[in-house]
């Protein structure tokens, strides 16, 4: 009877190592992955929706105590080391995300255009690679108003740079950066963000379209709030393919903040609210099991996303 039971035993612990092989299989190899189209340009199969990555090139700071408000410099400098990082200065990434969504092809921000760096402004250079034509574009989708998300819908002529592209930017978002009030009570050496965004929107105002963050802004594509970085911060969730989507633009800056979500950078304008919106937006992606795209995020910018202790962890796809 031992010797049966044994076997029994056996069978069926072989049996459920099958299903867990099967399973992890079945699991990796539903994960989408990349196709260089060319260096600066990623493509991502999810069927109905195809998923272009697009590098807009780089910045670079010196790593400062100012850059983290709420953590000691030491405390920075140690989770970059444990990662691999330089712990004197920051790359950041500019990654923007091009998708055929249905009948429309959208790009999500526009990048520095001709206002940025030298490592900066790579757009068109990356499109051209990819074969894609600006004038392809039907919609153009703008998450904030900073410099590095909208200088690149005009260029220094003043010219759209997708002149066939509809613009659609969050009403919050609008109301603040566009406030004549604001704009007289701000002391002239603090105007420079308000300065760009009335330079790149004001000759287009009455031509953008606004839409209340909760909308659906093109089929396929719902609009989700995300205050915090900026007044009307606005992240998209895009569905319809094999693998929900979700661009979160600036909810994180570079990876640390997503692996230490509670901390402050700079950049975010309301760091309190930014805080909770990091693990809102996380959460939601993580629960909705949607792959994740960031314009601040480790190359080629989208992957997926899973708890690691107090916060998460970025894997980009291979």
């Amino acid at each position: 009877m031992m010797i049966k039971r044994r076997q029994v035993l056996v069978k069926w612990a072989a049996l459920v190592a099958a299903m867990t092989l099967g399973f992890l299989t079945g699991c990796a190899s539903s994960l989408p992955r990349t196709t260089v189209l060319a260096e600066g340009a990623t493509r991502v199969d999810l069927g109905k929706v195809s998923v272009t990555m697009l590098k807009d090139g780089q910045g670079s700071r010196v790593l400062d105590e100012k850059f983290v408000r709420n953590a000691p410099l030491a405390e920075v400098q140690a989770d970059l080391k444990a990662a691999g990082l330089p712990t004197d200065k920051l790359d950041v990434p500019y990654n923007l995300l091009l998708v055929d969504v249905g009948s429309q092809r959208v790009l999500f921000d526009t990048g520095n255009g001709e206002f940025g760096g030298a490592s900066a402004g790579k757009l068109l250079e990356n499109l051209a690679k990819a074969g894609i034509d600006p004038a392809s574009i039907t919609a153009v989708i703008i998450s904030h108003f900073h410099g590095d998300h909208i200088n690149g819908l005009r260029n220094k002529a003043g010219a759209l740079v997708f002149p066939n592209a509809k613009i659609y930017v969050p009403t919050p978002e609008w109301s603040w950066w566009m406030d004549e009030a604001r704009y007289a009570a701000t002391p002239e050496a603090a105007r420079g963000g308000l300065n760009t965004a009335r330079r790149v929107f004001s000759p287009l105002a009455g031509t953008v379209t606004r839409f209340e963050p909760g909308a659906e802004v093109l089929p396929g594509v719902r609009s989700i709030a995300a205050f915090g970085h900026t007044p009307g911060h606005t992240v998209f969730m895009i569905e319809g393919g094999s693998r929900k989507l979700l661009y979160w633009a600036d909810t994180t800056n570079v990876a640390m903040f997503v692996r230490n979500p509670d901390w402050a950078v700079s950049f975010d304008m309301d760091a309190e609210a930014a805080r909770l919106t990091r693990r809102r937006i996380a959460d939601l992606a993580i629960a909705e099991n949607a792959l994740v795209a960031g314009y601040h995020l480790s190359s080629p910018g989208i992957g997926t996303l899973s708890v690691r202790g107090q916060g998460y962890e970025f894997t980009p796809l291979p």
